[in-house]
């Protein structure tokens, strides 16, 4: 169930932050309400998550995922440079939240 409530908290993270991309700097309503209440609600299910889940592991999952797939995102949605050295970059989050998981046992 933590796990369930770390990927709710992970959507909404990743909702938040594309809405933010569409805020304009806070100055269009609709997009900027998204984004305000998606991070309430991501903190929320991430803080749920946390009463299971070391804060270590679960933070480290939370922005390592969410980053990945903002990223890919803006490559894929949003018409953003993709290149080698950016790929590495993600490659390295990865694998950051892979050796936090593998040697944070519970």
């Amino acid at each position: 169930m933590a796990y369930i409530m770390l990927a709710l908290a992970i959507g909404c993270e990743i909702g938040a932050t594309t809405a933010l991309k569409y805020s304009e700097g806070f100055t269009r309503l609709l997009p900027t309400g998204l984004s305000l209440a998606g991070y309430v609600v991501s903190f929320f299910f991430l803080s749920v998550a946390l009463k299971h889940i070391p804060v270590s592991t679960a933070y480290a999952i939370w922005s390592g995922v969410g980053t990945a797939v903002i990223a890919a995102i803006g490559f894929t949605f949003l018409h953003e440079e993709l290149s080698a050295v950016k790929i590495g970059g993600i490659a390295l989050v990865i694998g950051g939240v892979v050796l936090l998981n593998v040697g944070g046992g519970h």
